[in-house]
């Protein structure tokens, strides 16, 4: 333990982080060009404009790939003497890996599913058996699928309902622009229909003879529209049911509980618009459940003849309403649980019985049964701070609500809730099989006082015996956007963390939703600041209380969560031992500027746009992470990216990194890993992902002395 603390409470910056210094030799340098625009009548300057590839979303540009293999190599020449750290944490962490995990079976259309994982194997089986039969038949094998791709993901999948066709879509370059396959399971040989520019989701109609799809721009990654593809037809002869030409709205759908209904929702995240279609005859046109001119945002189930639907019309928090499917007009919906400040409702499922309704009470994460003849109630469950959801429930007449379930010390579980005896019953509990005690961990719940006087939550999680005086290290984590709460989940490889002296927590800034959905407006748009000071805060909070000594926080945040790290770096250095920037979202202005990218006019709605607003734009100015880097010192960092990824593009933490180490006046290690053929996700397959978070970890865990 003595590597652990020597050295913890040292507050001077350079003594603290002379621990990870750059390497010696040669430090990647990009070379600066200078480059200008103007707008408002204020010029930007940008010397890494050139770091993006102006044939994006092909990359070409020799100077460009150059640049990156160089950061490339510089981050494997500081990886090569910590191999055997490295090497350690992903034994640890495979060591937890069930080799033969599988799922708990489901039901439905008269076959039982499940998945499971062959040892040693990257990716799931999928397997299904009649009722009556005892032989499983494999139908997805997503390790055959994979072969010979760097980088897979499986989209979606659904099987027709005469149980005789299988369409998928997949994802092999981490664009998310994926390719729909279609197999006749009788003859276990594809069909010659094939689609490509597939958002990912696919359903099959209720004669088995169509697939409903989303289809992609061809230079833009949105969605133009909900297709209709007959089976044995040329994809452009599809049908289009619905079509989206506003750039600032996303389109996609899903099949209602009842399977009468396929709901087609349109919107941003102020706003939607949501149609139905009969699944008995799509050639109909879409019916409107509300316009989105109404303004409020709505998510429609179905069942038993009605819509029931979640909205926040009427309050912050959500209502859930119902309305007779013959007569689906808005006058006409009536309150089946009213919105409240107390009540936050985040989502339904409509059954033949009853209405299962998930939802957060003050922080609190719980789930409610409405059944149709009696008085409603919520499920008990073991523990108050909790992860806590709806499983697959695909069957509408079934007798059990199958429940996810999991806190920062109980390992994911499964439980099947009866609602005849009223007993939860416990399905599977995830085995870590190297070994996990839970009683010889701790979580607690705590609020940390924000500098505007709201109580900001903090989820802690660390091994017993951790002494609250300062002289242990601390792992702080954040997200909050898009109403994107953190559950208090479960972590195996965040054990190797506690194991080696952490505290492990989760601030629960604003903009997520953990709070109601007030929470997330309190931390978007022209609120947008109160994410990144209520995430130092926290760690001031923090350091108040004792848990964590000034300059012994290692920080991380991946995607929009990489903005608040960005920040959060420039504005309280000092603070943190290290910081992990993953697939960071810190290039926030001229990405919001530049309306040719496919994802800046739907992400208006969620930061602003800068374009039509000089007011905006100086807000957005004022925090947006790469404009406002500086002449100081900076903690070691680690960022990450993906060459292919279209939601925050390569070049943002290509260009953060150049510029940050080109700026900042201290030798503290910067280093980059571009995952030159991965997307957001970075690496895929379930040994691939864990190699990836042991070099994360190890980055941090060599920043705070401790090599083993």
């Amino acid at each position: 333990m003595s590597s652990l603390l020597s050295g913890c409470s040292i507050e001077k910056k350079s003594e603290l982080f002379a621990r990870l210094p750059q390497l010696e030799g040669s430090v990647p340098q990009a070379k600066a060009i200078a480059f200008q625009a103007e707008y408002h009548g204020v010029t930007l300057t940008d010397d890494y404009n050139w770091i993006r590839d102006q044939g994006y979303p092909e990359v070409n540009d020799k100077p460009v790939l150059d640049y990156l293999k160089t950061e490339n190599d510089y981050y494997a020449n500081f990886l090569a003497p910590h191999k055997p750290l490295v090497d350690k944490l992903f034994e640890e962490f495979k060591g937890r890996v069930d080799e033969a995990d599988t799922s708990v079976p489901w039901q439905k259309e008269g076959y039982e599913y499940r998945w499971y994982y062959q040892p040693g194997k990257e990716y799931k089986t999928w397997v299904r058996r009649k009722l009556d039969g005892i032989v499983e038949q494999i139908f997805i094998d997503e390790n055959l699928l994979a072969q010979g791709h760097e980088y897979f993901s499986l989209g979606d999948w659904d099987i027709s309902p005469d149980n005789k066709y299988l369409a998928y879509s997949v994802d092999t370059d981490g664009s998310e622009r994926n390719i729909v396959k279609i197999k006749n399971l009788i003859l276990n040989e594809y069909i010659e229909d094939q689609l490509t520019d597939a958002a990912g989701s696919v359903l099959f109609s209720q004669d088995s003879q169509s697939l409903i799809y989303s289809l992609l721009a061809k230079d833009k990654w949105r969605t133009l529209s909900v297709n209709v593809h007959k089976l044995g037809t040329k994809q452009n002869l599809d049908k289009v049911l619905l079509s989206e030409t506003d750039e600032s709205f996303y389109l996609d759908f899903y099949l209602t509980s009842s399977t009468d209904y396929l709901v087609i929702q349109t919107g941003n995240s102020i706003t939607n618009e949501v149609s139905v279609v009969s699944m008995a005859d799509l050639s109909q046109a879409p019916q409107s459940l509300n316009k989105r001119e109404q303004n409020f945002l709505l998510q429609a189930d179905h069942g038993n003849e009605y819509f029931y639907l979640l909205a926040n019309d009427t309050h912050t928090n959500f209502r859930v309403a119902k309305v007779a499917d013959s007569h689906a007009i808005y006058e006409d919906w009536q309150d089946v649980i009213p919105g409240c400040d107390t009540r936050y409702v985040k989502g339904i499922q409509v059954f033949k019985d009853y209405l299962a309704v998930e939802q957060s009470i003050q922080g609190i994460e719980s789930i409610s049964i409405l059944p149709n003849q009696q008085p409603s109630y919520q499920i008990s469950l073991p523990e108050k701070v909790a992860s806590v959801g709806l499983g697959t429930n695909p069957e509408f007449t079934q007798k059990h609500l199958r429940i996810r379930y999991e806190s920062m010390i109980t390992p994911g579980s499964v439980y099947d809730f009866d609602l005849i005896s009223r007993t939860l019953n416990i399905r599977k509990v995830r085995a870590v099989p190297s070994g996990y005690d839970k009683r010889n961990y701790q979580t607690e719940r705590i609020m940390a006082d924000a500098r505007d006087g709201k109580k900001v939550p903090v989820t802690l999680v660390y091994k017993k015996g951790y002494k609250k005086d300062g002289t242990q290290p601390l792992y702080l984590y954040a997200y909050g956007s898009y109403s994107f709460g953190l559950a208090p989940d479960f972590s195996t490889t965040r054990l190797s963390l506690l194991n080696r002296g952490f505290a492990f927590a989760y601030a629960h800034v604003r903009g997520g939703d953990e709070m109601g959905y007030q929470w997330y407006l309190d931390g978007k748009l022209d609120k947008r600041t109160n994410t990144f000071n209520d995430f130092i805060d926290v760690a001031e909070h923090l350091i108040e209380d004792g848990y964590v000594a000034k300059g012994n926080i290692s920080i991380e945040g991946g995607s929009a969560g990489g903005e608040v790290m960005g920040v959060v770096v420039n504005q309280a250095p000092e603070l943190w031992r290290s910081a992990t920037l993953a697939v960071p979202f810190v290039d926030v202005l001229n990405t919001m500027l530049d309306a040719t990218l496919p994802l800046t006019p739907p992400e208006w709605s969620e930061w602003g746009n800068p374009l039509t607003s000089k007011e905006t734009f100086e807000y957005i100015q004022g925090y947006s992470p790469y404009d406002n880097i500086q002449a100081e010192e900076y903690p070691p960092m680690l960022v990450t990216g993906g060459l292919n990824d279209p939601r925050v593009t390569y070049w943002e933490p290509a260009k953060w990194t150049a510029k940050v180490r080109a700026t900042k006046t201290d030798k503290n290690l910067l280093v980059m890993r571009i995952n030159m053929g991965a997307g957001h996700f970075s690496n895929t397959g379930r040994y691939g992902r864990l190699k990836d978070s042991a070099e994360e970890y190890a980055f941090a865990l060599i920043a705070h002395g401790i090599d083993k």
